[in-house]
């Protein structure tokens, strides 16, 4: 059987069982056990289950479950509460303010948990009706929330970032540290969307009355908030930068910040911990089904020469190397409204990772990009998760139609931050080639 028959027949299974709605983890393992068997018999499935094997095996996968872990901590240890406290006194008086501030404590949020679901329902819980009750426009304030929670998984630390290093040997480490001045990038776009919007039509985030915005003196005392956030980020990404901890042991330097967070705000409670326990051991399933089933596909891919085809498909699309960028670019946005990330992640790395570093791309460069480009998965319909955790916290009557229209401009947004992260790629590489020089 030709290469290209086997290529043909191994993605459209791929497409076809997916369409059909069969969960992501089954249709990549399913396929890769089938096809291993047709082509090699029983020889083939051991090269699965050693790949397998040796994937399972792998020390850095043990920081998933712990940042998950912080990150269900985290969302119920009261910071968040605190933290738009803040942020109202500080940010109120201006136009949008407390869009602005949602937009910040989300970047905050995304600099301790790893995953988006945090800050997006945190924030929805909390700044939402906030934002409402003071005559924000619904939409803009909905908007400012999905986009500021999509930015936990950008901001390390990221897990989708731990499993792009996983399948392709990058350092955790210095993925964490590309992945810092893109998430402020961007944070830095919504605000200026906001702020520059809010200016012009007040209407849509009006500034808050004299009464609510709190003397100078509150402005202080509120600013206690942001210790326990800071002593976080310096015990998790702290230690990674300084060589101190691998990400692995940076997250469990992450949970423990966690537990004296909920001692510091009085929250801790053994109910706490055992949802936490079940919401990680759910989330951390998963994503490692979907990882194994992901090496079963790759076995097959990578053993009958696919990539070879797949790469020489690539590298005739004219334009030159960046043409072949962008249009891997629009593959994953469209991906992206169909596909959970973590299985794009799994999908797409063994396909353009190769063809990548034959153009001369640095992977780990390619690798930010290609959380960024997830990032925007989170928005887009019709499987965003940021859309659906909205729509489960949003006011009664809020209409799917209504958390569409509220993501438009910050996925333009998300699109402006990729494209300069491709024209000035320093954005990404400039952290982490300083603090490699140091070490």
């Amino acid at each position: 059987m030709s290469i290209e028959l086997i290529t043909i027949i191994l993605f459209a299974s791929l497409i076809l069982f997916l369409f059909l709605g069969l969960p992501l983890a089954f249709v990549l393992g399913g396929i890769g056990v089938v096809g291993s068997f047709f082509l090699w018999g029983e020889k083939g499935l051991m090269i699965i289950a050693s790949n397998t094997w040796g994937a399972m095996n792998k020390f850095s996968l043990l920081s998933i479950p712990l940042f998950i872990f912080m990150a269900m901590i985290l969302e119920r240890a009261g910071i968040a509460d605190d933290l738009y406290t803040m942020m109202q006194r500080w940010m109120g008086p201006l136009r949008g303010g407390l869009a602005i501030g949602t937009v910040l404590i989300c970047t905050i949020f995304a600099a301790m948990a790893g995953i988006s679901g945090a800050a997006t329902v945190s924030m929805g819980l909390i700044a939402l009706p906030a934002m409402i009750k003071r005559n924000y426009d619904k939409i803009m304030a909905m908007g400012a929330i999905s986009a500021g929670g999509a930015l936990g998984i950008l901001i390390p630390p990221s897990v989708p970032m731990i499993l792009y290093a996983t399948m392709t040997e990058e350092s955790i480490g210095a993925m964490f540290a590309g992945g810092v001045m893109p998430g402020l990038v961007l944070s830095a776009l919504f605000i200026l969307y906001i702020a520059i919007r809010c200016f012009f039509q007040p209407e849509l985030g009006p500034p808050l009355p004299r009464e609510e915005r709190g003397t100078w003196e509150e402005k202080i005392a509120s600013l206690k908030a942001v210790v326990m956030p800071v002593v976080i980020i310096l015990m998790v990404l702290g230690s990674i930068y300084t060589g101190i901890c691998t990400a692995t042991e940076a997250a469990a330097l992450g949970c423990l910040g966690a537990f004296i967070s909920t001692l510091v705000y009085r929250k801790f409670s053994w109910l706490l911990v055992r949802e936490a326990c079940f919401r990680t051991a759910s989330l951390t399933a998963m994503i490692l089904w979907i990882l194994i089933g992901a090496y079963g596909f790759t076995a097959v891919y990578t053993g009958t020469g696919a990539h070879k085809l797949m790469e020489h498909i690539l590298l005739s699309i004219p334009g030159g190397k960046y043409a072949i960028l962008v249009t891997i670019q629009i593959v994953f946005f469209v991906l992206g409204c169909f596909l959970d990330p973590a299985g794009i992640i799994m999908i797409c790395t063994p396909v353009f990772v190769p063809v990548i570093k034959s153009l001369g791309f640095d992977p780990l460069w390619f690798g930010v990009l290609f959380v960024v480009n997830m990032e925007m998965a989170y928005l887009t319909p019709p499987f965003g998760f940021n859309l659906f955790y909205m729509k489960a916290i949003a006011p009664r009557g809020t209409t799917m139609v209504e958390i569409y229209r509220s993501i438009v401009p910050f996925v333009f947004l998300q699109a402006i931050g990729l494209a300069l992260c491709i024209i000035f790629p320093e954005i990404i590489l400039w952290l982490p080639k300083m603090i490699m020089s140091k070490g």
